[in-house]
C-alpha cells in the first residue's frame, strides 16, 4: 500500500479512434527510394525522401528558379568556410546558369579566396602560429586588401569590387576558382562587409582603417540595392555566415522599407551546420514576416548541402 494520499489516474476510460480516420504527416509514398548503380544523379535526387530538408530543398529550388525566370536577383551572403570547403567552382558555375546574380561576403571570404587565387592554398595552422605571433602575417593577403581599399575610395567604388579588379590585375595562377576573380569578370556585384580587427589584413603596416571602413560602408549600400531589388520573387541565400551577414541583410531589409519600397514575396534561407539565432531570428524569419515571403533552414556541412541544392537546380525536377 503505498503512503501517497493520491492514487495513479485510471486510464480506462481513454477515448480512443480508428487509425484509419487520422490525419498524419508521412506516408508511405513519401519514403526513399534505394539508389540504383545506375541511377543518374536526377534519377537519384528524385528517389530522395518527399520529406523535411529534401522537400525545403526543392521548394528552395523552385523558387530560385523562379527568381531566375523573371529577372530577380538571387544573392549569396557568404562566410569563409565557404571558399575553405572547396565550394567555389560550384558557385562559379552556377554563376553561369545564372542561379547566382550577387555575392555579399564577410572579411574572410576576401582574405581565403585571395590566397587561394594567388597560391592555391589557404587556412593555416592557428594554433601552430599563434604562439609565435606569425597567425596572419603573411605579407601579399595583407597588402593586396589595403591596398584594394586605398583604392577604392580613390575610385569611389566598394571594396569587393576593388578586391576583385586587384585580384584579378595579378593573374593569379589559380584565378579560375577565385569567386572574386570569376565575379568581376562577369560582372556580378561582390560586396564585401568587414568588421574593422576581425580579419588578419587589419593589423598589417599597410592598413587604414579610413579606407576600409568607407569602402565597407559603400558595399552596405549597395548591398542595400540588390535587396531592394528583391521584391516580387527575389532569393537570399545565406551560407556559412552565423553573424555578420545575417545583421547586415536585416539591416538592408530595414534600410529598403525605410525608403519607402515594397520588399514582398522574397525567398529567404539559411544553411549552416549549427541553426544559430541570428540566422533563423534575421534572415529565416523577421524579412519574411507577416505574409512577406517564406523562410527555409537547411542544417549540414557546407561541402553536402551546397553541391546538393546546386545538383538541385541543375538536374532535379523539383517534385
Amino acid at each position: 500500500m503505498s503512503k501517497y494520499d493520491l492514487d495513479p489516474i485510471d486510464l480506462s476510460q481513454i477515448k480512443t479512434y480508428e487509425l484509419e480516420s487520422r490525419p498524419s504527416k508521412v506516408t508511405v509514398e513519401d519514403f526513399a527510394v534505394s539508389p540504383a548503380e545506375s541511377d543518374s544523379l536526377g534519377e537519384f535526387l528524385g528517389k530522395l525522401p518527399k520529406i523535411l530538408a529534401v522537400e525545403s530543398l526543392r521548394e528552395l529550388s523552385r523558387r530560385i528558379k523562379r527568381a531566375k525566370d523573371a529577372g530577380k536577383p538571387v544573392i549569396w551572403g557568404i562566410g569563409g568556410h565557404v571558399v575553405k570547403t572547396g565550394l567555389a567552382p560550384i558557385l562559379i558555375d552556377l554563376m553561369d546558369r545564372g542561379f547566382v546574380t550577387a555575392i555579399a561576403g564577410n572579411g574572410s571570404v576576401l582574405v581565403h579566396d585571395t590566397e587561394i587565387a594567388m597560391a592555391g592554398f589557404t587556412s593555416e595552422d592557428v594554433d601552430a602560429s599563434l604562439g609565435s605571433g606569425d597567425f596572419g602575417a603573411a605579407r601579399e593577403t595583407g597588402e593586396i586588401l589595403n591596398s584594394a581599399a586605398a583604392r577604392a575610395v580613390s575610385d569611389n567604388i566598394g571594396l569587393g569590387e576593388s578586391m576583385g579588379r586587384e585580384v584579378s590585375a595579378l593573374s593569379p595562377n589559380f584565378g579560375s576558382v577565385s569567386l572574386l576573380c570569376a565575379a568581376y569578370a562577369r560582372n556580378i556585384p561582390f560586396t564585401a562587409h568587414v568588421t574593422i580587427g576581425a580579419d588578419i589584413g587589419h593589423f598589417h603596416p599597410t592598413a587604414d582603417g579610413a579606407a576600409l571602413g568607407a569602402s565597407s560602408h559603400t558595399d552596405f549600400r549597395l548591398f542595400c540595392s540588390l535587396v531592394r531589388e528583391m521584391n516580387g520573387g527575389g532569393v537570399y541565400v545565406n551560407f556559412g555566415s552565423a553573424v555578420t551577414m545575417p545583421e547586415i541583410f536585416l539591416k538592408a531589409v530595414t534600410v529598403v522599407r525605410n525608403l519607402g519600397s515594397e520588399l514582398t514575396d522574397i525567398t529567404t534561407a539559411n544553411f549552416d551546420f549549427i541553426q544559430h539565432y541570428r540566422p533563423l531570428t534575421n534572415v529565416v524569419r523577421r524579412p519574411v514576416a507577416n505574409g512577406a515571403g517564406r523562410g527555409f533552414a537547411i542544417t549540414g556541412h557546407h561541402e553536402f548541402t551546397l553541391p546538393l541544392l546546386a545538383a538541385q537546380l541543375i538536374c532535379g525536377g523539383d517534385s
